[in-house]
């Protein structure tokens, strides 16, 4: 599938995404992409959260591929028992945190996002990892990765893959997430 035969819709996690972000990078490089702005980043609850989703899906046009980062990729993965069958085609989750975990847990509320979700997701999904990720270690991404249905991609000594992590660009993101998309069918 070609990006631009898509709406991609960017889900960022807990707080303000900064313009530095690779997220909001993509949304500058992509005309189909933009970022699913929730009304309060600094205290994320799951039903608000959700129906912000869920109204950003149905108000595409175009088939739709999930693009989750943190809290985000928590995020799709409970909504995807509430979106409407076909129309989301793709989920591509990077950095799952693991809000289950006591040491290195976000400091936020996440307890409307608990219990984490452990389910096929119903979609193509693929997840990047890393082995260095301060919120979820490498075997307990594979485990998300493998109940979600996902292939999964190891990023290295990569952190969060955040602003904070040296991934501001991220162009390796990039060229991972346009093969996803040609897995989807067609070119990207």
């Amino acid at each position: 599938m070609k990006i631009s035969e898509a709406d991609i819709l960017l889900v960022p996690g807990y707080g303000e995404t900064a313009e530095e972000h690779w997220m909001r990078r993509w949304q500058a490089k992509m005309a189909t992409a933009r970022v699913v702005e929730q009304s309060d980043w600094f205290h994320p609850n799951l039903k608000p959260w959700q129906d912000t989703l869920l109204e950003a899906i149905a108000g595409c046009t175009r088939p739709v591929v999930l693009v989750g980062h943190s809290l985000g990729c928590n995020l799709i993965a409970h909504t995807s028992l509430r979106w409407k069958k076909g129309v989301v085609k793709g989920a591509y989750l990077v950095a799952p945190p693991d809000l289950e975990r006591e040491e290195n847990r976000p400091a936020f509320d996440h307890a409307s996002f608990l219990p984490l979700p452990l389910h096929p997701l119903g979609v193509k999904s693929h997840v990047v990892a890393s082995q260095s990720d301060p919120y979820c270690p490498y075997k307990r991404a594979e485990v998300f990765a493998r109940e979600w249905g996902a292939t999964i991609q190891d990023a290295g000594q990569a952190g969060h893959i955040n602003v904070e992590s040296g991934h501001g660009p991220w162009p390796e993101g990039l060229m991972s997430f346009a093969l996803f998309m040609k897995r989807l069918g067609g070119g990207y």
